[in-house]
């Protein structure tokens, strides 16, 4: 096995800026809506620090390690309800996308919002046109403003009647000590809500598909349950479904490379590239839950800007893998391979639907 450097940087550069981004005519933006927004108040991964750092604390807590644990059995409670569901029904094939892998993490970012679940249609709906990179800027924009509106609702019953959930917290702690102001919160909702769901449905319904199409990986699986949290992150990196990468300004020179990126020009951080890096990962392009260099991977990103989600995705993805095998062993795909609607039109990669039986 190849011995090959680490990958992790000895310094945070804070030269590429993600706020200089507005202020950059031309720059190539991943959907259209990312590129009209001037009038939205920017989110965390619009800003730069120390402002970045400040509205970052603000929810910190509610996505740590510690409190993802605690919540690991009511994530274990809320797959287990759909696969029951999933399992109780008579026909066949069942698309995995709708059984499980869109209504696992969009439970789990409700409960933990304190968003109800049954208005789940109008935020996923809104939030396919926002990642998608054929939707008119017009069409992105308005279903902005219909999650705003929405949000901007449930704040005003938190603040009448806080719960036990995050949007309450930052109603009663930061809202209403004027640490953010209503428009800058209903954005970060919007950036939760959104963002909450969709990266991690479409990596449970790959996941799925990668697992089904390695017989080989999925019997190494089945045999050591163990090796779920180590197969969780080469499914992460073997993925990387934020394909579009991490987009910066340098607002200084910098050399990355041999190259001089001039003050003033764009950067792309291309995670799905550096995933399969082969001058990092042995044989890159390879699906292997075994490897030992996988901990190398960038599917969160790095640095003050990484995921502040990743903890509670990587949970998700860990029960969900563990449970979906162990539960239906003799899941397999139903139909062809060549013939699976790939998500190619938007900001995330992933599955349409995933038709399955067993």
């Amino acid at each position: 096995m190849a011995d090959h450097p680490q990958r992790r940087p000895a310094r945070r550069d804070r030269r590429p800026s993600p706020h200089a981004i507005r202020a950059s005519p031309g720059f190539p933006h991943v959907t259209p809506f990312v590129e009209t927004r001037q009038d939205v108040p920017r989110t965390i991964i619009e800003m730069d620090f120390p402002e970045h750092t400040t509205y970052r604390r603000m929810i910190t807590k509610d996505f740590l390690h510690r409190r993802v644990e605690q919540l690991r059995p009511r994530i274990e409670n809320i797959i287990d309800d759909l696969l029951d569901t999933m399992l109780a029904t008579e026909e066949r094939p069942v698309d995995l996308v709708r059984a499980l892998a869109l209504p696992v993490p969009s439970i789990v970012i409700c409960e933990l919002l304190g968003v109800p679940y049954q208005d789940h249609a109008l935020f996923q709906t809104r939030s396919n046109v926002l990642f998608s990179r054929e939707a008119t800027a017009e069409q992105a924009m308005t279903c902005f403003q219909e999650l705003a509106g929405y949000l901007g609702e449930l704040v005003g019953k938190k603040a009448a009647e806080p719960g036990d959930d995050l949007t309450s917290r930052l109603v009663t702690e930061q809202l209403m000590t004027g640490a953010i102001t209503p428009e800058a919160l209903v954005a970060m909702l919007v950036l939760l809500l959104t963002a909450g769901h969709e990266t991690t449905a479409n990596m449970i319904s790959l996941s799925a598909l990668t697992l089904l199409q390695h017989p080989e990986q999925l019997a190494k699986l089945r045999a050591d349950p163990d090796k779920v949290p180590t197969a969780v992150e080469e499914l992460l990196r073997y993925h990387t479904v934020a394909a579009s990468g991490a987009r910066r300004v340098a607002v200084a020179d910098i050399e990355i490379g041999g190259q001089l990126v001039r003050a003033g020009e764009g950067v792309i951080l291309a995670y799905d590239a550096a995933n399969r890096d082969g001058s990092v990962f042995d044989d890159p392009d390879a699906f292997d839950i075994d490897r030992s260099d996988v901990d190398q991977h960038l599917a969160f990103g790095y640095g003050p800007h990484q995921c502040i989600d990743q903890q509670l995705a990587r949970a998700e993805l860990q029960i969900v893998t563990r449970k979906l095998f162990e539960r239906v062993p003799t899941l397999r795909l139903a139909g062809d391979l060549a013939e699976l609607p790939f998500r190619r039109d938007a900001a995330v990669y992933g599955l349409q639907e995933l038709p399955v039986t067993w």
